[in-house]
């Protein structure tokens, strides 16, 4: 089994969150997070003061799949989060070794 970690322009959630549905994933933690890349923030101005914003709002979206779902799963991703543009965002997949269910204790892939 594998996590994958996507952190995405909120803007692209809809679209990532239809594309893994359409993939074959079957559950999904989805977050609010704030933060910065090579993007480092930008200037705004409101009510005529200048002020930076250097943490960006994005989704992260966390899932774990069975190996043979990993690679759909990334692809669907990539298609639905791509603008081309600085701040599109990163997936991080790391290993898991097992996961257990706590309503009946299934373990493994059963489990998800």
């Amino acid at each position: 089994m594998t996590k994958i970690e996507a952190i995405i322009q909120p803007s692209r959630f809809e679209a990532v969150k239809e594309a893994l549905i359409d993939a074959g994933v079957v559950g999904m933690t989805v977050t609010d997070v704030r933060g910065h890349g090579r993007q480092k923030g930008h200037t705004e101005v409101y009510r005529g003061r200048e002020y930076s914003i250097d943490l960006n709002p994005k989704i992260k979206v966390e899932i774990i799949v069975a190996d043979k779902l990993v690679e759909p799963a990334v692809a669907a991703i990539l298609k639905a989060a791509r603008t081309g543009k600085i701040g599109d965002g990163k997936i991080f997949l790391t290993r898991v070794d097992d996961a257990i269910r706590i309503r009946n204790e299934e373990r493994g892939e059963n489990a998800l």
